[in-house]
């Protein structure tokens, strides 16, 4: 890690020596991000075109899949031609480029806009290292919903949405015997850590989901909670197709959409994807909490800022900062892309009856964070390949693979 910090300062150093200013040219912005599905174009472009808007030139460069982009980026940091802005999750992955330098902090921005009068006060310490703020918040998305095929639930015969585990896996079992690919699942290691986050705090509540992540606790609670979580996910191997190993999360939810699955675990940006299709909350597809959840685990995206010399990109980079929290941007963004408002100001009246659910279990403080946001990358990369591993071996144990589960964090 040591060697690639000092690759990226060399780059960043000679980014900044190498590009001229020019103070006079208007504001622009090469912005990269992961958000290529259809919902989460339509959203990057509400952003684009109020940018624009107020005078700004715009370059899309986003790259399908997080990690992809992810690692793009670091290699334009490395060869000294970051960005003007990239998408990132609120949290501790971005620690690390902020205390080598490499980012810019937008806190005048941020004190202009009043943002700690008007961001719940748990996402501006998110956004806000060593004082400073560094990441202008787009949205905050829970994860603990489930979509569902209401044309496959009326095939199925099911009436109404299971409020336990035991009734969800019948559910389950009646889709199946109707001739309908149960779950649409989606085989990628952060799409099932997701669904492992969600059974978890069904099985251990909030507070023990906290102990879990948060204080690393390893008690016969937490220990037998993991083992529960792990013999509901090993379960849920039974109602998967054989295609499933590799599926992009979007090209699940076009599973569900199509009627051709009964239902998804994701995240509220799929809601996005059905949105984009035309499909109408409450008559063509449902959303519930995962059965028996307390709440929600959420996670919350925003641009970060990296050091650059050029005026105009810095333009740009304010322009940016204050178009992301703009109170009508944020709600037309989350209408495109699924997700919630970070602003506690916005007008409400636009959302739909599951963002408006998120909200209030947001503002009950009926949350637990997103692993992303609390563990280092390695740790939260260790978890991936941890869920991963034991999704894709039938044969292990919910017992030897809780050892392995708090093995991540020795």
């Amino acid at each position: 890690m040591k060697d690639i910090v000092k690759m990226l300062l060399m780059g960043a150093a000679l980014v900044t020596a190498s590009i001229p200013a020019h103070a006079e040219d208007k504001p622009q912005a090469e912005v990269m991000t992961s958000w290529t599905s259809g919902s989460e174009a339509a959203a990057l472009s509400v952003v684009k075109q109020e940018f624009e808007k107020r005078g700004g030139t715009w370059k899309d460069s986003s790259i399908a899949g997080f990690g992809a982009a992810d690692a793009a980026f670091q290699n334009r940091l490395v060869a000294g031609d970051p960005p003007t802005a990239k998408q990132a999750v609120l949290g501790l992955a971005n620690a690390d480029f902020v205390n080598q330098g490499l980012m810019n902090p937008i806190d005048d921005v941020a004190k202009a806009g009043k943002w700690a009068d008007v961001l719940p006060k748990s996402i501006y310490d998110l956004i806000t290292y060593n004082g400073k703020v560094y990441l202008s918040p787009t949205g905050a998305h829970g994860e603990s919903w489930v979509f569902y095929s209401k044309d496959a639930f009326a095939k199925a015969g099911l009436t109404g949405e299971p409020k336990s585990w035991d009734e969800f896996f019948s559910a389950l079992d009646k889709l199946k015997a109707a001739g309908i690919q149960p779950v649409a699942w989606g085989g990628q290691s952060w799409q099932e850590s997701k669904v492992f986050n969600m059974i978890l705090l069904t099985q251990v509540g909030i507070d023990g989901f906290l102990k879990i992540y948060a204080n690393k606790d390893k008690g016969d609670t937490s220990v037998e909670g993991v083992k529960k979580t792990l013999d509901i996910l090993g379960k849920l191997r039974a109602y998967v197709d054989e295609g499933a190993a590799g599926r992009n999360w979007n090209d699940a939810t076009a599973m569900v959409i199509t009627g051709k699955a009964g239902v998804q675990f994701m995240g509220d940006w799929a809601k996005g994807e059905f949105v984009a299709a035309g499909k109408e909350l409450g008559k063509d597809y449902g959303c519930m909490l995962v059965p028996q959840s307390p709440g929600m685990v959420y996670v919350a995206d925003s641009f970060s800022f990296p050091k650059i010399a050029d005026a105009a990109a810095q333009k740009g980079q304010t322009l940016l900062a204050e178009v992301a929290m703009d109170p009508t941007v944020q709600v037309e963004f989350s209408l495109k892309k699924g997700s919630v408002p970070m602003r506690t100001d916005v007008d409400k009246s636009k959302l739909d009856t599951c963002a408006q659910k998120g909200l209030e279990l947001m503002r009950a403080g009926k949350i637990v964070p997103d692993q992303a946001l609390i563990l280092s990358p390695q740790q939260a990369g260790a978890l991936n390949d941890f869920v991963d591993e034991f999704w894709t071996n039938p044969s292990e144990d919910s017992a030897s693979g809780a050892e392995k589960f708090f093995a991540i964090f020795e």
